[in-house]
């Protein structure tokens, strides 16, 4: 099974992964995985409690699909950095990360967004919380989208960002992931 890892921490946005884990989740090619820091339980900002099933010191990089990183109010106040090894492993070893709202600062700090197209909440507030970013010209204003291995998202937009992930990770094919998009975007059904 493909092994995708979900990073999970005190205050972290749960609902911009609420549409993107149960699809994955159905697919038998698929392993979710969530981690935390040290293993032990963690509560969202909606204040769901949850204990990962792993700390980031048991990932095998060599086994990650994809890491996704959801939004919270830590990355603004830069008090993850026990993961930063761990994110470089993965660029340098061509796997794919994905990250939304607030997790996109953290990119930026570590400079992963430079040579990449990305999006953020906003390209000002992104500098003014990031002062060392320094990808403006590779900045996009858009909700979601993927450029090499970056996927990047706005945080009003997790719809958008789990297309991206489905897409990348070819969860289904393209036409099914417009019908899932359109159904939960815009409450269109279609066979």
């Amino acid at each position: 099974m493909r092994k995708i890892y979900v990073f999970l921490f005190d205050g972290f946005s749960d609902w911009e992964l609420a549409y993107l884990t149960p699809e994955i989740n159905k697919s038998e090619q698929f392993e979710l995985i969530y981690f935390s820091v040290d293993g032990k339980f963690v509560k969202s900002m909606g204040g769901l409690q949850v204990k990962p099933t792993s700390s980031f010191k048991e990932i095998d990089t060599r086994n990650v699909e994809l890491l996704i990183l959801p939004g919270g109010t830590v990355w603004e106040k830069r008090e993850i950095n026990a993961i930063d090894n761990l994110l470089k492993e993965l660029v340098d070893n061509e796997k794919s990360i994905a990250a939304i709202c607030g997790a996109t600062f953290y990119l930026g700090q570590l400079g992963l967004l430079d040579n990449v197209l990305h999006t953020s909440n906003d390209l000002g507030y992104l500098k003014a919380v990031v002062p060392e970013y320094n990808g403006q010209g590779k900045y996009q204003n858009q909700l979601a989208l993927t450029d090499k291995n970056i996927i990047t998202a706005n945080g009003i937009a997790p719809i958008e960002f789990a297309v991206e992930i489905f897409k990348k990770i070819q969860l289904k094919p393209d036409d099914e992931i417009e019908k899932w998009f359109q159904l939960f975007k815009n409450g269109i059904w279609s066979e």
